[in-house]
């Protein structure tokens, strides 16, 4: 008994230098395929995420769906949404499928209501999928209509995999949409599902007229058919341009990260809940420079044993590209400095002449997470850098089994 103390000391002691030092990375392979290809004066595909069903592929395997929808002549004018399939990790697709339950729709006015900025995920409770983004408002020309309350909404649709069948579009329902809420958007986030099937869904969201946005993350519960707001968390701010937009949140080793969108740079931030979360820190490198990423997404890509970021940055011979949105990458962060690993950077989408960065990314199995995105060309030709309205899908192929994959 006399040696128990001493024990446990050491073993603390042990514990609080691991924690204060460097985390153990985790190896990987990029492998990166095409899957779609099409040049179209009249659009081009876009915003192409992934999610798995597990089970329902071959040989036990997932199937994956990926929804994608087209973007049309007009400045951040989409279509009705389309989804593809693989039954075999990718080795065969779908062509894109546009299902009526998924198309434009008209309001009273007769103005095209769509929605846009997808992001699908699987919920094992009722074993769903549900594919969430934000309602836009059309008018004829496809300029977006900002004009009412709910002019753009929190959107989702679900699929049943047991019967191939979508839901049409609903709304969320959430207090304060004539003010507060007025506009509303999950927008390109990273969603999820907590273990008593609750969903947590970051948000950004605007006052009429504020043009400065707010983010925050929503919970609500799901029954198989309906979302339904239970509360929201703090309302982070940031007065600085367009404020803070397009939050995505993962959970790694039982904390909460929240990556987030500003005009000028990126900003991360740690909750214990999911819904409280502590001040905004801007995006580094481990050796303290700035990341580089602004005015884009980032993206979260989790493994049991190591935190990832996806991303797009300057830097990297890309100022012809605007915005530097491509190449898009992937590095390991520290989860305790919140810092990316410099020495672990890689390409996972090259840079072929034209943008990148509005991608998805997620975990397929233990084994593989995938990084998705589509070259934005909008005259319907190809560019001499060899951009030629590729859709792609980036594996992230792991040293280690991910317990963390669905």
């Amino acid at each position: 008994m006399r040696c128990l103390v001493p024990l446990v000391l050491f073993v603390a002691v042990t514990l609080a230098l691991a924690a204060d030092g460097p985390p153990a990375l985790v190896s990987f392979k990029v492998q990166t395929d095409v899957i779609l290809k099409e040049l179209n004066k009249e659009f081009c595909w876009f915003h192409p995420r992934a999610a798995a069903i597990p089970g329902r592929g071959q040989n036990g395997g997932p199937a994956v769906i990926l929804t994608i929808q087209k973007h049309l002549v007009a400045d951040d004018h989409y279509s009705g949404l389309s989804f593809m399939r693989t039954d075999d990790l990718g080795k065969t697709w779908t062509k894109p499928d546009p299902r009526p339950e998924l198309d434009w729709s008209k309001d009273a006015k007769g103005n095209t209501i769509s929605v846009a900025d997808v992001t699908p995920g699987w919920h094992a409770g009722t074993k769903r999928l549900i594919a969430i983004g934000t309602k836009v408002r059309y008018s004829p020309a496809g300029a977006q209509l900002l004009d009412e309350p709910r002019s753009q909404e929190c959107a989702y649709a679900v699929f049943d995999p047991a019967t191939d069948k979508w839901s049409k579009w609903q709304f969320l329902k959430v207090p304060e949409s004539d003010s507060k809420f007025y506009t509303l958007c999950p927008g390109c986030v990273q969603w999820l599902v907590e273990p008593d099937g609750s969903v947590l869904i970051p948000m950004c969201y605007a006052a009429a007229q504020s043009g400065v946005y707010k983010s925050t993350v929503f919970k609500c519960k799901f029954d198989g058919e309906t979302l339904a707001y239970l509360e929201h968390g703090d309302e982070l701010a940031l007065n600085e341009v367009r404020g803070l937009v397009e939050p995505s949140l993962t959970k790694f080793q039982g904390k909460f990260y929240l990556t987030i969108r500003n005009d000028n740079r990126g900003y991360v931030t740690t909750s214990d809940d999911g819904l409280h979360y502590k001040p905004l820190t801007p995006w580094t490198f481990d050796d303290s420079q700035d990341l580089g990423s602004y005015n884009t997404q980032q993206h979260w890509l989790s493994h049991s044993d190591g935190l990832f970021l996806t991303y797009t940055r300057r830097g990297a011979n890309n100022d012809h590209i605007p915005r530097n949105r491509a190449p898009i990458f992937v590095a390991q962060v520290d989860p305790v400095k919140l810092q990316v690993i410099r020495s672990t950077e890689q390409s996972l989408i090259p840079e072929r002449g034209v943008m990148l960065g509005n991608f998805g990314a997620c975990a397929i199995n233990e084994h593989e997470s995938w990084v998705t995105d589509s070259e934005f060309i909008q005259n319907g030709q190809s560019h001499p850098r060899g951009a030629d309205g590729s859709t792609f899908v980036a594996r992230v192929l792991w040293s280690k089994p991910n317990r963390d994959a669905p």
